[in-house]
C-alpha cells in the first residue's frame, strides 16, 4: 500500500518536532540534527522536515511505494504524463537508501516517487547538476538547483539525466 509523502522545509527544528510531535500524537519515527521523519498510519503518511530546505514552507509532495513494483507502477504512470521524469537509482537521501522517480507537475510543484530498501548515516551524496529539471529552488537533498536544473545525483551518483527533469528527495 502506498503512502503520501509531505517534506516541509522549517527554520527551527527542535520547535516544529514539538509542534508535530503534539499534533500528530507522538514523537518522530526518525530524529536527526537536521531532519525529522514521522510514518504515520492514520492519515497514512511519510511527514518529514528538515533544515535543509532553500525557502521555509511545503519542499516538495510524493508517493512512497512499499515495493520496486509499486514503483515501477507509479514511474510507468509518470511516463504517460508526457512531462519529464528524472529517474534515480540506489540513491542515498534523507538518512535512506532508495530508487526513485522525480518529475515537476503543470503547477511548477516538484513530485518524488520512492522506495527506500535500507538506512544510511549521512544526509545525501554529493551533488550533481542534471539537463532540464524541476523550476523551483531548494537546497534540500534532491531538490531542483536555483538555475531550474534537477539536481540529479545530488542524493546519489547514480541518478539517470537521460531519463528527464524532476528533484527533491525523502
Amino acid at each position: 500500500m502506498k503512502r503520501l509523502h509531505v517534506h516541509v522545509a522549517v527554520k527551527d527544528l527542535d520547535e516544529s518536532i514539538r509542534f508535530y510531535a503534539t499534533l500528530f500524537g507522538h514523537a518522530p519515527t526518525v530524529h536527526k540534527p537536521d531532519y525529522a521523519k514521522w510514518m504515520l498510519d492514520d492519515p497514512r503518511v511519510n511527514f518529514a522536515i528538515s533544515t535543509r530546505g532553500g525557502n521555509v514552507g511545503l519542499d516538495h509532495l510524493g508517493i512512497q511505494a512499499e515495493s520496486a513494483a509499486e514503483l515501477d507502477e507509479i514511474s510507468d504512470r509518470l511516463a504517460a504524463a508526457n512531462r519529464t521524469v528524472l529517474k534515480q537509482e540506489n540513491t542515498t537521501c534523507c538518512y535512506a537508501r532508495s530508487d526513485k522517480a522525480w518529475i515537476t507537475d503543470p503547477a511548477g510543484l516538484d513530485w518524488e516517487t520512492f522506495h527506500s530498501f535500507g538506512e544510511a548515516t549521512t544526509y545525501g551524496e554529493g551533488r550533481v547538476e542534471a539537463e532540464a529539471g524541476p523550476t523551483t529552488a531548494s537546497a534540500a537533498c534532491c531538490a531542483p538547483a536555483e538555475s531550474g536544473q534537477a539536481n540529479a545525483g545530488k542524493c546519489g551518483n547514480s541518478a539517470r539525466a537521460d531519463a528527464a527533469p524532476a528533484s527533491a528527495c525523502c
